[in-house]
């Protein structure tokens, strides 16, 4: 029969993979660049930004701050991807950061850095997202007001372009991020020329003044290095998202260090051009945009409802000719792009670190498993809905959201580099050779710098950020952090629990069975039940009923005994009309008199083949069910009964692999209820 939900299904996720398949969706390293690169390349549209955002608020003087504090960002970066080499390169089983800080530091600290990135994945979703939602309305000032919605559908695009895979979202989002390194290069290029010609760029809010935000005037001291703090910890988003290559190392191809490595550095070179290129522009076409347009002097009409550009907006109007170029909509459409497909790196990493906590039993075991094309579902699905709601919640605001952003990210940076220092250490203890143990200094030195430096912008971050909302951060990471102990906690129990010590032991059988198939009228689903009960040969076999209708309960007695059925009928009064309650009792009085004794109740029960047949059924079975099984010495066996609009389910409309591991469409489980009753 023809199954609408297996074909949409089919047309957007594609084909189903076998596992052998696996080879075919790792990356090549001009794919990888785009699906692991896109969040630092992308960050450039807005670092900037929240550079001048935050200087703003002490007036029109302190903007000269910029390049500094750029500079500084700058340098740290670059230390940043030189760590994260070291990383690639000592371990190539991937993990990263999370896996660094546990075989160095302790499981602790590996929990602390898995939750801390975990919750910067769902930043770098929301965040990045929010971003090409301002682009887009930069662009088409009259989509402000689906602001929400568009952000929504966008998690919805990214979604199903990973469900499909890694390889075929890498393909996908390769062309836009490359047309946005592109633009950038032009426009950066284009504009510095301009400027050397003498016909320097001049951005549209060049001519407004800055007036100080409330408490912003005259700094000095310790207000002023705290302001330049700040802004250096909002630029600091350009370095989230470089970690996620050491997190993807086995999703390259063969030499899979090499390539991964490779990468890495590509992408460092491409974003610290890109971030200065940008910076360096900014200064030089004036732009001034501040976190209230109200501090804006000159503003044409109502400053509270006027629309600013995005920096990168200005930037384009001014270089390549207003807002109505060519250059202008390329830019603005390459970067919304790039800034939403930058979240394909959470969607990348968010799921391989889960998997690899859920395969350590920090996680459900369902973020290990995946899905019919290879990608792992349900962490892909887990990231869409908690950046969904993110956005949702703060109306994808991207000026409310950057407080909750880099924290996590940089809580891992530290942690990872200090477990390198480690890990180096380690080596040298036990290395011999002069080449290697120089090579070792080296990298510990890269390393050591690494976490000292990330170890300060942490502190910076909690100190400038912790009262605008990174509190909120720190507090799902807690949360995280609490939950996977007790997910631990809980596997080892069961698993301490579960142990065998004995085989033979469990293997002995019971030294008496006693049988109970439940009967709510006389049909053939009972009889099938009872010939299957009696199939077991049990010590004592009997039905069970409970009268709730004591008319219907004397028919069936009556009915019983003319048929000459050869197993008797026990009837339980029901003065309550219940039928859960008596049964439950009844099997419990049965264990009490023999706790030695096992009890295998029966029910009967339909399998039928619409939904709306589930309606017409009474759902007793399945209450008793889930009583029963809370009874020690009780065993619980469904015998059902396919009635002919069953036929159209037996067989798969399409033959998906995974189908019977999710319980469909064979056997569904909400299509069997209890028989009669």
């Amino acid at each position: 029969m023809f199954n609408v939900t297996a074909v949409l299904k089919r047309l957007v996720l594609g084909r189903p993979m076998r596992s052998e398949e696996l080879q075919e969706t790792l990356l090549p390293k001009r794919l990888a660049l785009p699906v692991f690169a896109s969040d630092p390349l992308s960050s450039v549209a807005y670092a900037t930004q929240e550079i001048l955002v935050v200087l703003t608020l002490g007036g029109l003087a302190y903007l000269n701050l910029t390049p500094w504090i750029a500079l500084a960002v700058i340098c740290l970066l670059t230390v940043v991807v030189l760590s994260y080499r070291q990383v690639v390169r000592a371990y190539p089983s991937g993990g990263g950061s999370y896996t660094v800080a546990t075989e160095n530091l302790g499981a602790s600290a590996g929990l602390v850095v898995a939750a801390s990135l975990l919750v910067d994945y769902v930043m770098t979703v929301s965040v990045s997202v929010a971003a090409g939602v301002d682009n887009v309305v930069s662009a088409v000032p009259a989509l402000a007001e689906h602001r929400v919605l568009m952000a929504l559908l966008f998690v919805v695009v990214l979604t199903a372009a990973n469900l499909r895979g890694v390889r075929e979202a890498g393909t996908a989002f390769a062309v836009p991020t490359y047309l946005f390194i592109a633009g950038m290069l032009i426009m950066i290029f284009s504009g510095l020329f301009r400027y050397l010609a003498g016909a320097a760029p001049v951005a549209e809010s060049a001519a407004y003044g800055v007036r100080p935000a409330p408490g912003g005037e005259g700094l000095a001291g310790a207000a002023l290095i705290m302001l330049g703090l700040r802004a250096f910890s909002s630029g600091c988003t350009a370095l989230t998202g470089v970690e996620a290559i050491s997190n993807g190392v086995p999703a390259f191809r063969k030499p899979k260090t090499k390539n991964a490595a490779t990468t890495m550095a590509a992408m460092g070179i491409i974003a610290v051009t890109l971030f200065a290129g940008v910076t360096t522009l900014a200064v030089i076409a004036k732009v001034h945009i501040a976190a209230d347009p109200c501090q804006l002097i000159g503003l044409p009409g109502n400053c509270s409802s006027f629309a600013q550009r995005t920096a990168i907006a200005q930037l384009a109007a001014s270089v390549f000719g207003g807002t109505h170029s060519i250059g202008f909509y390329y830019v603005q459409i390459v970067t919304a792009l790039v800034l939403v497909l930058a979240a394909n790196t959470a969607f990348n990493g968010f799921p391989l670190l889960a998997s690899i906590l859920a395969q350590n039993r920090y996680l459900p075991r369902q973020l290990h498993t995946r899905g019919d094309r290879l990608a792992l579902s349900n962490g892909i699905l887990a990231l869409a809905f908690t950046a969904g709601a993110l956005l949702w919640g703060f109306r994808a605001n991207v000026t409310d959201l950057i407080h909750l952003y880099i924290l996590g990210v940089f809580t891992s940076f530290t942690l990872c580099q200090a477990g390198m220092v480690r890990n180096w250490n380690r080596e040298l203890r036990t290395e011999d050779d002069p080449v290697l143990r120089r090579h070792h200094v080296l990298a510990r030195t890269i390393n050591g710098t690494g976490a000292i430096a990330t170890g300060l912008v942490l502190v910076i971050v909690l100190i400038t950020k912790f009262t605008e909302g990174a509190w909120l951060a720190v507090l799902a990471a807690v949360l995280l952090w609490t939950a996977m102990r007790g997910i631990r906690h809980h596997y080892d129990a069961t698993a301490a629990e579960l142990d065998v010590a004995d085989p033979h032991d469990e293997l002995q059988p019971p030294a008496q069975v006693y049988a109970v198939v439940l009967v709510s009228r006389l049909h053939r689903p009972t009889l099938r039940a009872l010939a299957y009960a009696r199939s077991f040969h049990p010590t004592t076999l009997e039905a069970l009923n409970v009268a709730v209708d004591r008319e219907e309960a004397a028919a069936l007695e009556q009915r019983w005994h003319d048929l000459d059925i050869p197993v008797p009928l026990k009837v339980l009064n029901s003065p309550y009309r219940e039928i859960t309650r008596p049964v439950v009792q009844y099997v419990r009085s049965i264990r009490r008199a023999s706790p030695r004794e096992l009890v295998a109740v029966f029910i009967p029960e339909y399998v039928v083949g619409h939904w709306w047949e589930n309606l017409l059924h009474n759902q007793s079975a399945l209450w008793l069910k889930s009583r029963l099984r809370f009874t020690p010495g009780v065993t619980v066996t469904s015998v059902p009964w396919q009635m002919r609009s069953s036929a159209h389910a037996a067989e798969p409309a399409y033959d998906a692999p995974g189908s019977v591991r999710r319980g469909r469409p064979a056997a569904q489980p909400e299509d069997t209820r209890a028989a009669g009753r």
